[in-house]
């Protein structure tokens, strides 16, 4: 891995995009879906990426309400305006609609929703901080990423990866923007993946609470 210091942060992100894209061509049934990209990766996370892996908390509470800062974020348009996200703007040919990907049978499918829940509270905040922050942030500011400390600020770097973030949330990008800024900001102040994971983690379990109790599907796409 030392002749390859960037596997780790990209290994994990690679096979989660890979899984959106083998969904969208051949989509499993969605029990052995959700249940595959669990435990794959997983695997990943364990076997390939643990040398990145620094889930060190400094700042517990600020990270938590840094995460529930966001839900907040992400929700408040639609809720301010329901109609706001039929814009031409968030749907179209290449940000797609907000439709969700679970289809209505698995909404009331109970394992289905725990494991769709499980690996969005605890694999993809993982997987997202490694390679977005932990990774791309320093690597724009020099391809000798590891001599570049977390939390190192220069303008391409920053806005280049929260835009980025936005263009992987589709519809969602303007929020997407918004997160990406929040989460770029607080990697700023506190120099920490695993506080990015912590507040990461909050805002993505806040988000599932409020699928499951409002029946808000479309925040799953």
């Amino acid at each position: 891995m030392t002749r390859y210091p960037s596997f780790p942060y990209i290994a994990p992100f690679a096979v989660f995009v890979g899984f959106l894209a083998l969904h969208s061509v051949a989509p499993m049934p969605e029990f052995a879906d959700q249940l595959v990209r669990l435990i794959v990766l997983t695997a990943v996370l364990v076997f390939f990426a643990r040398p990145a892996l620094d889930l060190r908390v400094t700042s517990l509470f600020a990270s938590i309400g840094i995460g529930i800062a966001v839900f907040a974020i992400w929700i408040a348009p639609d809720l301010l305006s329901p109609a706001y996200r039929h814009s031409w703007l968030f749907e179209n040919a290449i940000t797609g609609t907000a439709r969700s990907s679970l289809s209505d049978a698995s909404r009331t499918k109970v394992a289905v929703l725990v494991m769709r829940s499980l690996r969005a509270i605890a694999i993809v905040p993982i997987v997202e901080e490694l390679f977005w922050r932990a990774w791309l942030m320093r690597w724009l500011i020099a391809p000798d990423f590891q001599k570049v400390p977390l939390g190192a600020y220069a303008a391409m770097s920053f806005w280049g990866v929260a835009v980025l973030f936005a263009s992987e949330h589709g519809a969602y990008w303007d929020v997407g923007l918004a997160a990406g800024i929040v989460y770029n900001w607080w990697m700023l102040r506190t120099k920490s993946v695993g506080d990015l994971i912590l507040a990461h983690a909050v805002t993505n379990g806040c988000l599932c609470a409020y699928v499951i109790a409002t029946g808000k599907w479309e925040y799953w796409l």
